[in-house]
């Protein structure tokens, strides 16, 4: 399980700083990305953090806007979010891939959280 958090309701052009607690094997074995999805939408992939090196991943709606970020001691993955817009609502995920993982391969990652809800007004 990765529960995540930090989710509520912002205006537009404001910020939120999601987090997700993995476990301690799973922060540092797995690479861990982040998905939303929207009411009447599918699932779309927003960022990916590999567990060796750290390199990151943005899906194109949030490149330039978010950030996705790690601290292993704390076993938790983050995620901040500037200049949000309305269409950012979502239910956010985080989710486990094994080293590797094919960005946006939603079927590939095999740990999901309960996810946390993020709503932004206009």
């Amino acid at each position: 399980q990765l529960p995540a958090s930090g989710g509520g309701s912002v205006r537009a052009g404001g910020s939120l700083r999601l987090s997700c607690a993995a476990s301690g094997r799973t922060s540092r074995t797995y690479d861990i990305g982040w998905f939303r999805q929207a009411p009447g939408k599918e699932r779309e992939f927003v960022a990916l953090i590999r567990w060796s090196g750290g390199s990151t991943y943005y899906g194109e709606a949030v490149k330039g806007r978010f950030a996705i970020s790690r601290d292993v001691p704390k076993a938790t993955v983050y995620l901040q979010m500037n200049s949000l817009k309305p269409e950012d609502t979502a239910v956010y995920y985080c989710a486990a891939g094994l080293p590797g993982v094919r960005i946006g391969a939603i079927s590939e990652y095999d740990s999901w959280g309960q996810g946390t809800l993020v709503t932004v007004s206009s």
